[in-house]
């Protein structure tokens, strides 16, 4: 991806030199704001992100001194302690200027100046601002990456591949292939366990951002209390707890992708502050007034029937337009039964070496009982079958028994099952009763969305 224009912030009480400065870097590709006053200058300062500030010590109000711009500078520094300062002072002030670098200014040139040098230093700058900023989120990253929340290797835990060579997944297959170089916003859909999440991450490497970070989030493991925090970040003392400052999701993302998981579960007072960065790229952190602006590719999943979800008044119509640029339909598992001893084989060989047991292949029994149980959990189920499987096998080919899948038979006595077995069972036919969408299993099974989740989790579903 090319890099953004750099945008700079001239601050100089002069109108000839703002324009002479103004004409010179507009040719160099600079985005350009100006301020006479330094008030103004703060204030531009604070409702807008600048890679570099090239200002003026003396002003109107107090032509000799300096503090006025003394006094900006130390301002900014606090508004923004990554963001490079270059001061500009008359020939002879060179005290002045030392006095500036002392409170954190990067650089200064003499009025008048050389273009050649104004130049190379202002490009200096932005480029030494850039990367502390790139070293902030890095940090951030990693903090995230040891909580386990940050960018992702793939969705639903990264458990398994894309593979595939069903008829039902040959549509999934060349949208992936046309749509993954673009930079359209993709909804995903399909029930739980189709491995959206993987979809999300082919989409990415296909794309000209896969040099960038995948960042996911659950968005309906958020409460509505955090979901601004999480996503846009916020800075120290924006509430209690806030004791320094947080990069959010979308920074975390900027110049990559966002992959937003359970998106029909965002809280509606939300969903109108993610409808505006999606079509400016602009947001607030919390507890700051200044706008941020980020490049980011936004991908989104869903179990839900979204369009249902607009009728009924939980969904914004306008949110749903700006996600849905392109939507990949992700057939459940019991419709691309081609797939399983393909999905099946790659688990084994997964858990073989994790657990160093030599197991090569599936008996005959357990290959038939593979292809004729009904995968509610989809491929999610199938990779944690497979992985007890391994786990439990006592030969060297995985034998029917091993995987568990007995309580999904007719026969199957209730009296014959521990409680454990028969809460999955329950589980299992609820959600073939329902299609596979989570959230009316759980409103059957009288659950909350979160205890249905964790349930989900607990049997491999």
């Amino acid at each position: 991806m090319t890099a953004r224009p750099p945008r700079i912030l001239l601050a100089d009480d002069q109108r000839d030199v703002l324009e002479a400065l103004r004409l010179l870097l507009k040719g160099e590709g600079y985005i350009i704001e100006t301020a006479a006053l330094p008030a103004a200058a703060l204030r531009a300062a604070e409702a807008a992100e600048f890679d570099v500030v090239l200002m003026d010590l003396n002003y109107a109000r107090d032509t000799t001194s300096g503090a006025e711009g003394l006094d900006l500078l130390e301002r900014l520094r606090a508004l923004d302690p990554s963001l490079p300062v270059v001061v500009m002072t008359a020939w002879g002030s060179v005290d002045l200027a030392v006095e500036a670098m002392r409170r954190g200014a990067r650089d200064f040139v003499q009025k008048p100046w050389e273009n050649a040098r104004l130049l190379a230093t202002l490009a200096t700058q932005v480029e030494l601002g850039r990367a502390l900023r790139r070293g902030r989120r890095l940090e951030a990253e990693n903090r995230a990456l040891r909580s386990g929340e940050g960018p992702a290797e793939g969705g639903e835990g990264g458990k398994f591949l894309l593979l595939a060579e069903s008829p039902a997944m040959r549509p999934v297959l060349e949208i992936i292939e046309r749509i993954g170089p673009s930079d359209a916003n993709v909804l995903i859909t399909g029930e739980n366990g189709t491995g959206k999440g993987v979809v999300a991450r082919a989409l990415h490497q296909e794309s000209a951002r896969s040099g960038r970070p995948l960042v996911t989030v659950n968005a309906g493991g958020l409460s509505e209390s955090v979901f601004e925090s999480e996503l846009f970040g916020h800075v120290r003392g924006a509430f209690t707890d806030a004791k320094s400052d947080r990069v959010g999701r979308f920074e975390l993302a900027d110049g990559g992708t966002l992959f937003l998981d359970e998106i029909a579960n965002v809280p509606p007072a939300q969903q109108a502050k993610l409808l505006r960065v999606l079509e400016s790229g602009e947001f607030e952190p919390v507890g700051s007034s200044r706008s941020r602006r980020v490049d980011v590719r936004v991908l989104s999943a869903t179990n839900a029937d979204l369009e249902a979800e607009v009728q009924a008044g939980r969904f914004r119509k306008d949110l749903l337009f700006r996600l849905r640029t392109v939507e990949v339909r992700l057939p459940p598992l019991r419709e691309r039964r081609d797939d399983i001893p393909l999905l099946a084989a790659h688990f084994l060989g997964r858990y073989s070496a994790r657990y160093r047991k030599p197991l090569a292949s599936f008996d005959e029994a357990a290959v038939r009982a593979l292809l004729a149980h009904p995968w509610p959990g989809n491929v999610r189920e199938l990779d944690h079958a497979v992985e007890r499987a391994v786990l439990m096998a006592r030969s060297a080919e995985v034998a029917a028994s091993d995987l568990g899948l007995q309580m999904a038979k007719p026969e199957a006595n209730l009296e014959d099952l521990s409680l454990e077995e028969v809460e999955r069972l329950l589980i299992q036919k609820t959600l073939a009763r329902n299609d596979g969408n989570v959230s009316r299993a759980a409103l059957a099974l009288g659950l909350s969305r979160s205890a249905m989740y964790r349930r989900l989790e607990k049997y491999g579903l």
